[in-house]
C-alpha cells in the first residue's frame, strides 16, 4: 500500500494553513492567529470560539485548557489528519500519525514492545515473554520491566509502546498465549497495571486487544459469543483495571464481539470504556483489516485508525459534512489524542530522549535476568534431583536440538532483536565452571550419544515449542495443532531418562504443554518458557541452585487437553462462557496435572494466621486480609501467597473459586513475615443481565488462602453489607 500524508490542502493563508469549506471558522483562526478580533468569532457568536493558542503552547495552563484551545484552531481536515497513521511503511522502525506544523501538534511514533522494543534495527533488551513475566507474580518487578522498555523505545524515538497484551488465555492452543500474563483476570489486571505505570513514566502505553481476543487462526473475522454477564465478569475486569491504573491508549482488536467488529462496537469502546468506565484517553484500531467502516467506527468510539487512514481521511470528512458524522464526535476522538500528547509531555518536550546506551545496557540486562530467574517454575523435582552441586559433579550432559538454540519466542508483531541471546547451553557451561559439560545436540540421539549421557552424573534435556509451532496468526504459524510435544522431542526424553536416573527436562514454550507417557520420567521437570536474552544464565542460576526456584504456574495445566473446553479456530463464531483454566477444572471435579498457581521450591513454607481487618465490608470498600508466612527450610526462597473467594449458596451459578489477590514474599530459613492483600469489594459483585447493572449477593463468602488454587488450608468468612 502506498504511503498516505494527511491532510492534502489544495490552497493555504498566508500561515500555510490549510482553508476548510467552512469560511467563517478558517477566518476566525486566521483573525487570531493576527491579533484581530471579528465579530461572530467569540464565543457568543454566530462562528465556534476559536482559541489563540496560547494557552496550548503553555505547559503551565490546565491540560483541558490547552487542548480546548488547540482544538478551536483546527479545521475539520485538520482534526481528521489527527485520527489516522501515515503509513504501513514505518519510519526508523516506528509507526507515526502526521504532525500540524502550524498548530504545533506533534506526531505520535509508535512500536511493539510485548517483550522489548521493536523500533529501529539496533539491539534492545528481549526481556522473557508475557506468560513468563506472569510466573512470577511480582508487580513490582512488573512496573520495573515497563519502565525499561518505556525508557528504550523513549531512546528509539518513540513515545507510544502497543503493550501491555492482557487478553485473558481461555485455551493454551491460542497462538499468541505467550505474549499474555495467564487466564486469570485479576492476575492479568494487576500485572497490566503495573506495565503500565512502568512504561508511562515515559511513554504512552496501550493495552491490547480489546476485547475478547482468543483466537489467530480466525482472528480477522470471527465472532465471540458471549453473554453480558460473562463478558463483565470475566473479559473485561483486567482491561478495566488498566484503564484504572491510568493508560493513556487502548487498541481494539480484530475479531467481532456478538457479530460486531471490535473497531465499531459502540457497546465496547463507548458504553463501556468511555462511558462506564470513565476512560480519557484515546482508542486506536489493530494493524490493517481492524476498520471496517467510516461512520459505524466512528460513532462507536474509534479515535485512531493505523497505522493507515484507510477509511479515516477525506471519506470521514465528507460523513461529516454530509451529517452522517456529528461533528462533535470527531472533537471527542481528537480531544481525546491532543488529551494524551499534552499529558505524556510530547508537546511540551518533558521526556527528552535518554542516552541510546540505555537500551540493552547493563541495567536492563541485569533486570532480564533477574525476572528470567523468577518466572522459572520447577515442576517436578524427585530425590532432590535439584539442584545440581558443581563440586561435586565430574560431568554434565546438555541434550537437545533447543540446547543450543536462541529460543525467544514468537517472530510476529512481539519480535525483538537482542543485543545476544544467552542459549541453555552456553549458560550451563559457563556456570559449570571447570565440570566437563558434553552436548549432545539432537533430538535423536545415537547409542555413542546415550553411552555419553548414560556416563555423565546429570543429563539437562532441553525440549519445547518455537516459533514453529506458535506465534500470531498470518504473520507466522497462528494456533498451535496440538499441545503435545513434537513427537520427536517426546521420544527423546523417554530415551534419556532410560539410560540417565538424574534427568533433569528444561521446557520452553508459551504455554501449558501436555506430558502423556513422558511426564514421570524424568527426575525434574523446569518449565523455563521463552525466558528472553539471558535466559540460559537463569536456567543455570536456578539449576545450579544459585537461584531458588520461585516462578507459579500463571494457567491451569492440564493432564491432558480433553480437560479443557474445545478450541475452536475454525468456525466463523465461537461461544464463550464463564468456566475456563481453574474455573472449569473445579466445575467439573477434575484433577489437573498441576494447578494454577502451584510451584515448587528448594525450601518449603508453612502459612497461618489468616485474619480480615473487617468480616463485614461496606460495598464501596475494601477487603483487607493478612497471613502469616514461614520458611520452614533450610534455604532464603519466596513464597506466593494467593487468595480466593468462593460464593456458596449463590443464586447464579459462579465459579468454585476465584482469585482475588496475591503477594510474594522472599524469607530467609526460619523467617517469618506477614504479607497483605486487599481488593476492592466491587470486584465480588455479580452482573445482572435483567436489571443491567452490577448487584452484591447476600451471602458468607468464602475467603481461602494458600499457594496455589487446589492447596488452600486456611479459610475464613467474609460478609459485604
Amino acid at each position: 500500500m502506498r504511503p498516505k500524508n494527511r491532510p492534502s490542502p489544495h490552497l493555504s493563508l498566508a500561515d500555510g494553513s490549510a482553508p476548510s469549506r467552512r469560511p467563517r471558522a478558517v477566518l476566525c483562526t486566521f483573525a487570531a492567529s493576527v491579533g484581530l478580533a471579528l465579530a461572530g468569532c467569540g464565543s457568543s457568536g454566530q462562528g465556534p470560539a476559536v482559541g489563540t493558542g496560547a494557552a496550548w503552547r503553555d505547559p503551565l495552563s490546565p491540560v483541558e485548557t490547552r487542548v480546548a484551545d488547540a482544538l478551536s484552531l483546527l479545521t475539520l481536515e485538520e482534526k481528521v489528519g489527527q485520527m489516522a497513521g501515515t503509513s504501513l511503511v514505518t519510519t526508523r522502525g516506528l509507526y507515526l500519525t502526521p504532525p500540524n506544523d502550524r498548530v504545533g501538534i506533534p506526531s505520535f511514533a509508535m512500536a511493539d514492545g510485548p517483550r522489548g522494543v521493536s523500533a529501529g534495527t539496533g539491539p534492545a533488551t528481549a526481556f522473557p515473554v508475557g506468560m513468563a513475566r506472569g510466573a512470577t507474580f511480582d508487580t513490582a518487578l512488573e512496573e520495573r520491566v515497563g519502565e525499561a522498555m518505556g525508557r528504550e523505545m523513549l531512546a528509539r524515538g518513540g513515545n507510544v509502546i502497543l503493550a501491555p497484551t492482557i487478553n485473558l488465555l481461555y485455551h493454551p492452543r491460542w497462538g499468541r498465549a505467550q505474549e499474555t500474563y495467564g487466564e486469570d483476570p485479576h492476575a492479568l489486571g494487576e500485572l497490566g497495571a503495573a506495565f503500565v505505570r512502568g512504561a508511562q513514566r515515559h511513554v504512552v502505553a496501550t493495552p491490547k486487544h480489546f476485547a475478547v481476543n482468543n483466537v489467530e487462526n480466525t482472528r480477522f473475522d470471527v465472532s465471540a459469543e458471549v453473554a453480558e454477564r460473562t463478558l463483565r465478569e470475566l473479559f473485561l475486569p483486567h482491561f478495566r483495571r488498566v484503564a484504572d491504573a491510568g493508560a493513556g491508549a487502548f487498541m481494539s482488536a480484530y475479531n467481532r464481539v456478538n457479530g460486531i467488529y471490535c473497531s465499531e462496537n459502540a457497546h465496547l469502546l463507548r458504553e463501556i470504556l468511555k462511558d462506564d468506565w470513565g476512560f480519557t484517553g484515546f482508542v486506536m484500531s489493530d494493524w490493517l483489516l481492524a476498520v471496517r467502516s467510516v461512520a459505524p467506527s466512528a460513532l462507536a468510539g474509534l479515535d485512531v485508525e493505523m497505522p493507515q487512514g484507510d477509511h479515516y481521511d477525506e471519506k470521514l470528512v465528507e460523513a461529516v459534512r454530509s451529517g452522517e458524522v456529528p461533528e462533535a464526535t470527531i472533537d471527542d476522538a481528537v480531544r481525546r489524542i491532543l488529551r494524551a500528547k499534552v499529558r505524556f509531555g510530547l508537546v511540551d518536550g518533558t521526556h527528552p530522549a535518554p542516552d541510546p546506551s540505555v537500551i540493552a545496557g547493563p541495567e536492563h540486562v541485569a533486570l532480564a535476568r533477574q525476572v528470567a530467574r523468577e518466572s522459572l517454575v520447577l515442576l517436578r523435582n524427585e530425590s532432590g534431583a535439584l539442584p545440581l552441586d558443581a563440586s561435586r559433579l565430574r560431568s554434565l550432559a546438555v541434550v537437545g536440538r533447543l540446547a543450543d538454540a536462541a529460543n525467544l519466542g514468537d517472530k510476529g508483531s512481539s519480535s525483538v532483536n537482542p543485543a545476544y541471546p544467552v542459549t541453555p547451553l552456553a549458560g550451563l557451561r559457563a556456570r559449570a565452571g571447570s565440570v566437563p559439560v558434553a552436548h549432545v545436540g539432537t533430538d535423536a540421539p545415537s547409542a555413542d550419544d546415550l553411552r555419553v549421557i548414560a556416563e555423565a552424573d546429570a543429563a539437562v534435556v532441553v525440549v519445547g515449542l518455537t516459533s514453529a509451532e506458535e506465534g500470531e496468526g498470518l504473520i507466522t504459524i497462528g494456533d498451535r495443532r496440538t499441545m503435545d510435544l513434537p513427537e520427536e522431542q517426546r521420544r527423546l526424553v523417554l530415551d534419556v531418562a532410560r539410560v540417565q536416573p538424574r534427568t533433569i527436562v528444561v521446557l520452553e514454550g508459551g504455554s501449558a504443554i501436555t506430558m502423556g507417557d513422558w511426564g514421570d520420567a524424568p527426575a525434574a521437570i523446569l518449565m523455563a518458557w521463552y525466558p528472553g536474552m539471558e535466559g540460559g544464565n537463569a536456567i543455570a542460576d536456578v539449576v545450579f541452585g544459585d537461584e531458588n526456584p520461585s516462578g507459579r504456574l500463571p494457567l491451569s495445566w492440564p493432564a491432558s487437553e480433553a480437560q479443557l473446553p474445545p478450541f475452536d479456530n475454525v468456525s466463523p463464531a465461537v461461544a464463550y462462557d464463564l468456566f475456563h483454566g481453574y474455573r472449569h477444572l473445579d466445575r467439573a471435579g477434575v484433577a489437573p496435572r498441576w494447578p494454577f498457581g502451584f510451584g515448587l521450591s528448594y525450601t518449603s513454607f508453612r502459612l497461618g494466621s489468616l485474619r480480615l481487618a473487617d468480616a463485614s465490608v461496606a460495598r464501596d470498600g475494601m477487603v483487607r486480609a493478612t497471613v502469616e508466612v514461614t520458611n520452614t527450610g533450610g534455604r532464603a526462597g519466596a513464597e506466593v501467597v494467593q487468595l480466593y473467594v468462593g460464593f456458596p449458596g449463590s443464586a447464579v451459578e459462579r465459579p468454585v473459586r476465584e482469585l482475588h489477590g496475591f503477594g510474594r514474599v522472599e524469607l530467609a530459613p526460619g523467617e517469618t513475615r506477614t504479607v497483605a492483600i486487599e481488593f476492592p469489594a466491587r470486584d465480588l459483585a455479580t452482573w445482572d443481565e435483567a436489571a443491567g447493572g452490577w448487584r452484591f449477593e447476600d451471602l458468607e463468602y468464602r475467603v481461602e488462602v494458600g499457594t496455589s488454587s487446589r492447596d488452600l488450608p486456611l479459610t475464613t468468612a467474609l460478609r459485604i453489607r
